[in-house]
């Protein structure tokens, strides 16, 4: 390695890594966005159910009491999912870059009280803290290390899907599939909800794609696709239109949000997947 070369180079101890995994798990349990608070309150001038507006009001103030007593948000503190883009002249000192994420998740949720979810999928035997965690890594340009923690709860999760549709389908064959799935999620996941739509890539590509799309501020329009965009709008209307509600009990309000990414995909196939969220939707990021 060059002179040149070595200056470029960036150093990072997995010490400061763990710290900053445990310190956004911590957060995002405890602390809803503004974006999310923002859509809530909006979204209560826009219900008229009277028991749409209660169950809203509810959940303002659960959020509002959350943050207040560092308490978490919900008794499901979620897998916790992470997004990680390490610069490519990012070092990696002190120890392993994975092993140093998944010990901050585990003193999140040791020390920050978090319920761990985690189990063995088939004894149904508890991890007893929280790990392995979700880890989707990218590497990109620069001397920077950027994480964002995204703690997913079950009940929301459960009722995603994803289905390779053929290529005929279109748009329209889109557009039917989410709606037929947020249909039949009804009130379980717990809406109001945030819709993330991935389309595109290869099925596990296309899932991702949809997880990626509940970090985008709420309500915040696709910025680089206009097709993207007048489909987000188009779901978002549609979706309140089925009366589903807060809490599943009637009303205007059963989506605070449609996001929707897109990228190539075979020509033989056409992946979509749809990534339900709840009105939890918790995620933080630093950027060390």
């Amino acid at each position: 390695m060059n002179m040149e070369n070595r200056k470029r180079i960036r150093r990072i101890n997995t010490k400061r890594i763990t710290a900053t995994v445990k310190k956004l798990f911590i957060e995002a349990n405890t602390a809803l966005g503004d974006d999310m608070v923002s859509a809530l309150h909006c979204s209560l001038q826009k219900e008229e159910s009277p028991i749409g507006k209660q169950v809203l009001e509810k959940i303002i103030q659960n959020a509002d009491i959350a943050c207040r007593t560092a308490m978490p948000i919900c008794q499901d503190t979620g897998l916790a999912v992470l997004f990680v883009e390490m610069g490519q002249d990012v070092r990696i000192v002190g120890g392993d870059l994975r092993a140093a994420i998944e010990e901050g998740v585990r003193q999140a949720y040791e020390d920050g009280y978090l319920r761990k979810s985690l189990c063995d999928p088939l004894t149904r035997t508890n991890t007893g803290n929280n790990t392995p965690a979700v880890i989707h890594m990218d590497i990109v340009p620069g001397d920077q290390l950027r994480i964002i923690a995204m703690p997913k709860g079950g009940g929301s999760e459960n009722c995603s899907a994803a289905k390779m549709l053929t290529p005929a389908a279109g748009i329209e064959g889109i557009k039917k599939f989410v709606l037929e799935t947020v249909e039949n999620a009804g009130a379980n996941p717990c809406p109001p909800i945030i819709v993330g739509i991935g389309i595109g890539g290869s099925l596990e590509q296309a899932c991702i794609l949809a997880k990626k799309a509940l970090l985008r501020l709420v309500g915040k329009t696709n910025p680089s696709d206009d097709r993207l965009a007048q489909m987000e709008k188009e779901l978002y209307t549609r979706i309140n239109e089925l009366g589903i509600g807060p809490a599943g009990l009637g009303g205007k309000v059963t989506t605070l949000a449609v996001h929707a990414e897109m990228m190539p995909c075979h020509i033989a196939s056409l992946p979509v997947a749809v990534n339900i969220q709840c009105h939890v939707a918790r995620h933080q990021e630093e950027t060390l």
